[in-house]
């Protein structure tokens, strides 16, 4: 499972034209879900992007989580964060979750999430168009992997 954070002031999904979540500062999350992924790395990817220490402390440094701002959360579902690009220039997505194994991991993501930061999280809807809108403060963009664990 992997995730891409974005350190944002701001952000917003929006499908078919209507605005399905939004918050202020926080981060965004693209969560890609492979086909090897398990509860466990929901868990452990769910708790290491919720204690990642990427914002201000008032003095300079990246030393407070998204719990400790009090920030919110954006997750979107992004398969393509799976590709690989290892042979020729298109990407194989191959190792890509199908959705009966997706739909879920997503689901129980956004609820361990919610549970750990002790707040609701906002969301896109897993497989469909969406348009992400985020205003990345820093620019901050960290990738975690939950292969990493290991």
């Amino acid at each position: 499972m992997k995730a891409l954070v974005q350190r944002v002031t701001s952000a917003s999904v929006t499908i078919d034209g209507v605005v399905r979540g939004e918050i202020g500062a926080g981060m965004v999350i693209l969560l890609g879900i492979a086909d090897t992924d398990t509860e466990a790395d929901v868990r452990w990817l769910a708790e290491k992007c919720a204690a990642l220490r990427i914002f201000d402390d008032g003095a300079g440094a990246m030393n407070r989580s998204l719990v400790d701002i009090g920030g919110g959360a954006l997750v979107i579902s992004q398969f393509t964060l799976i590709a690989s690009c290892r042979k020729g220039a298109r990407p194989s997505f191959h190792h890509a979750a199908k959705p009966a194994l997706a739909r879920p991991l997503y689901g129980l993501f956004l609820t361990h999430l919610a549970s750990v930061i002790g707040r609701p999280v906002s969301c896109g809807e897993f497989g469909a168009m969406m348009q992400v809108a985020l205003v990345n403060d820093g620019p901050v963009t960290i990738i975690v992997d939950s292969r990493e664990e290991k």
